[in-house]
């Protein structure tokens, strides 16, 4: 395991938050939604690491979650939802036409999105000093 990576990717992971706030108080909603998923992605990659565990695509990132940490009862079934449902409305976000994101959505988004890291951090502990 590699914790200076593992706290690399958690230090960008709360970057990546703080960047979306950034935009999403100048009004660029596409683009903070984008930093939040990514904020998101970050910190899901900084945990799978606590087991070497990595993947090049993310639906690889999003299965090995799902798998290892979320069926497992470690991480809750709703920010396992919540991962995925950020990935799906930054495809669309990204890649689809006419796509609209209401400015109360991204707000809410940023506060659950710092929720989801904030918990992620404290599995993240667990594994890195599991209770003897």
């Amino acid at each position: 395991m590699n914790e200076e990576l593992i706290r690399y990717r958690r230090e960008k992971s709360r970057e990546t938050l703080e960047d979306a706030r950034i935009l999403f108080r100048a009004g660029r909603l596409f683009s903070a939604l984008n930093r939040i998923y990514y904020a998101l992605f970050y910190e899901v990659m900084a945990l799978l690491l606590t087991k070497d565990l990595s993947s090049a695509r993310h639906t690889g990132i999003r299965a090995l979650f799902n798998e290892h940490f979320v069926r497992t009862g470690k991480v809750s079934v709703e920010s396992g939802r919540f991962f995925s449902r950020m990935y799906d409305f930054r495809q669309k976000g990204d890649y689809a036409d006419f796509v609209q994101f209401e400015e109360a959505k991204i707000k809410e988004w940023l506060v659950l999105a710092e929720r989801f890291i904030n918990d992620l951090d404290q599995v993240i502990k667990k594994e890195l000093n599991p209770p003897l």
